[in-house]
């Protein structure tokens, strides 16, 4: 019971709602692929070597092997199982560490540059591959072949000071959007510097416009503050971005009109989304071509602050 004397109903969730199904026994049809792999090739080493080789003498070279694969199979890291983990570790190790932007290629070094500069300085670096093709006119990320992705921001709710029957309404709202997703759906929470010098500039051309001279000293006296604040502080700044990806069909190729169709597929599942958060007290709004392509830009580089967010509110801009 809380102070409004309201029944809290508790909600039962699993402990590890993704983890996979189990094949055989314990093991999941991963860790049996790769012990029944592993328990071939030992039988066959064994029927190869059966006739110049005691099975004693074949087991104590095999357990090693054996005793590895089966910690790769079963042990886990973080949440991640080892195979994966060390094929991660692989990958890295083998990708180059230095990328530049560079979509004509990165040309080698002179001739004239001395062979002993040119190993000091390592290995040239990589172009960088940028995981997308553009920004549509309708504001849509062409991720080439993994479809299309739609961006939209979204407000927040205040939850606590809600009594429990809200809370219950705003779960179940948002539960309604859940169960109504068609595609993939992503809800990212990031951080990015605040930049403030746009709206203390906009106070100070619009203050003048104030009906009275102590609304006006008002005004002005506020932008002066968030201009000294934006100097003398390290502003941040919580943005909910919503993307809505729309997989590319037959695979990844590409057919004629297929990617208007997938960008309006997105575009359409965001206003779906909207339409379903609003019983969640949830604004979605989507985000004009600039924004997606700052909101990419940010990404890559985040000390480059934000574009201020499209208001939600009705009213001068």
């Amino acid at each position: 019971m809380d102070q409004t004397d309201e029944a809290v109903p508790a909600t039962r969730v699993p402990v590890d709602i993704s983890r996979p199904d189990r094949l055989v026994g314990p093991f999941t049809a991963r860790q049996t692929a790769i012990l029944a792999s592993a328990a071939l090739v030992l039988y066959g080493g064994w029927w190869a070597s059966r006739g110049f080789l005691a099975p004693l003498a074949y087991l104590a070279l095999t357990v090693s092997i054996a005793g590895a694969v089966t910690a790769l199979a079963l042990g886990r890291r973080e949440g991640v199982g080892l195979d994966s983990f060390l094929l991660a570790a692989l990958t890295h190790l083998r990708a180059p560490k230095r990328r530049v932007h560079a979509p004509e290629g990165v040309p080698p070094l002179p001739s004239a540059v001395p062979r002993r500069w040119a190993d000091a300085a390592g290995r040239p670096p990589a172009a960088m591959t940028m995981p997308y093709d553009g920004v549509t006119p309708a504001g849509v990320l062409d991720l080439a072949e993994e479809g299309k992705a739609a961006l939209a921001t979204c407000s927040t709710v205040n939850f606590e000071l809600r009594s429990a029957a809200e809370q219950q309404n705003l779960i179940a709202a948002f539960a309604r959007w859940l169960n109504s997703l068609t595609g993939p759906t992503q809800v990212l929470v990031r951080c990015h510097r605040l930049d403030l010098a746009p709206t203390a500039a906009t106070l100070h051309h619009k203050a003048a416009a104030l009906p009275h001279p102590a609304l006006e000293r008002a005004a002005r006296a506020h932008a002066d503050f968030l201009a000294d604040l934006a100097v003398d502080s390290n502003l941040l700044a919580r943005q909910v971005v919503l993307a809505a990806r729309e997989p590319a069909p037959d695979g990844g190729r590409r057919r004629t009109g297929s990617g208007q169709a997938g960008a309006g597929r997105a575009l359409q599942r965001v206003a779906e989304s909207a339409r379903a958060l609003a019983a969640a007290e949830i604004t979605v709004t989507p985000m004009n071509p600039a924004q997606s392509t700052a909101l990419v830009s940010a990404a890559c580089n985040p000390d480059t602050p934000l574009p201020p967010e499209p208001r939600t509110e009705s009213g001068p801009s």
